[in-house]
């Protein structure tokens, strides 16, 4: 289990303080962070759970419309603790359903750390998961996608071939479904970026595409992906392609032990 806890909230404050010595007290090493752009952009993916200590969330509107964000994209996990009506105010901006747990103000501070190691469990299965990224410039491609794979792996989306290229400077991935054909820089070309970086030439890629005449599936094939995929295939073969890749990898990497 990821033992990491990132602590939003300000450091002069008594609670907080309270909070971070009840967490290391139960064996998480608490990061604190304040809530600014800036700062809780340098965590990246994998580094633990969020805790968001609310407080005047009309004042914070565009820092929590950035975590809104991040959780959309499952790039954190987040919890937050705040009095009921801020609370309330928050879930106009972040949906309840997407945060990890929520607590009231007053919190008790020992049910809160009962409650996190529930969390934590929840989240070291979640990301135990084979994590996808998907790249397009289509918004309704993008969410429909990741409703056809969040059951089965973890799913980050992007919506252009330079935000791919900046997120793989700073997270992992398994797979990455890429579209072919986007504004400015295109599938081939990021592939074709990819391949010339030692860390990011070994994740594989699949071109999802409704580009399916000779010319595009041939120059598509020339940069070596592991699959060339169209649009319009329907769920379950789309499915089956990845399920398919991923028992092939675990074959091969067993054959290597």
């Amino acid at each position: 289990m990821n033992d990491n806890v990132i602590l939003i909230g300000d450091h002069k404050s008594f609670m907080v303080t309270a909070i971070v010595k009840e967490l290391e007290d139960n064996g998480y090493n608490v990061l604190q962070s304040d809530l600014d752009i800036d700062e809780i952009s340098k965590f990246h993916v994998d580094v633990g759970v969020f805790v968001l200590y609310l407080d005047s969330p009309e004042d914070n509107e565009k820092q929590l419309i950035y975590l809104r964000d991040r959780i959309m994209e499952n790039y954190m996990s987040l919890v937050v603790i705040g009095k009921h009506l801020d609370l309330e105010k928050l879930y106009t901006i972040i949906p309840k359903n997407k945060l990890a747990g929520s607590f009231v103000r007053p919190v008790n501070i020992k049910e809160l750390g009962e409650g996190l190691d529930d969390i934590q469990q929840q989240e070291t299965l979640r990301k135990q998961k084979k994590k996808i990224l998907l790249v397009d410039d289509d918004g309704t491609m993008l969410r429909t996608m990741k409703a056809w794979l969040e059951d089965y792996y973890q799913v980050f989306m992007v919506n252009s071939g330079m935000a791919a290229i900046t997120f793989l400077t700073k997270n992992q991935v398994d797979l990455i479904l890429l579209d072919y054909e986007m504004p400015v820089t295109s599938g081939p070309q990021v592939l074709e970026m990819m391949n010339s970086d030692p860390d990011m030439s070994k994740i594989p890629v699949m071109f999802l595409t409704v580009k399916a005449d000779k010319h595009s599936v041939l120059t598509g094939l020339s940069l070596r992906p592991e699959n060339y995929l169209l649009k319009t295939m329907p769920r379950n073969q789309l499915l089956a392609a990845i399920n398919e890749f991923f028992v092939k990898q675990r074959v091969e990497d067993m054959q290597r032990i």
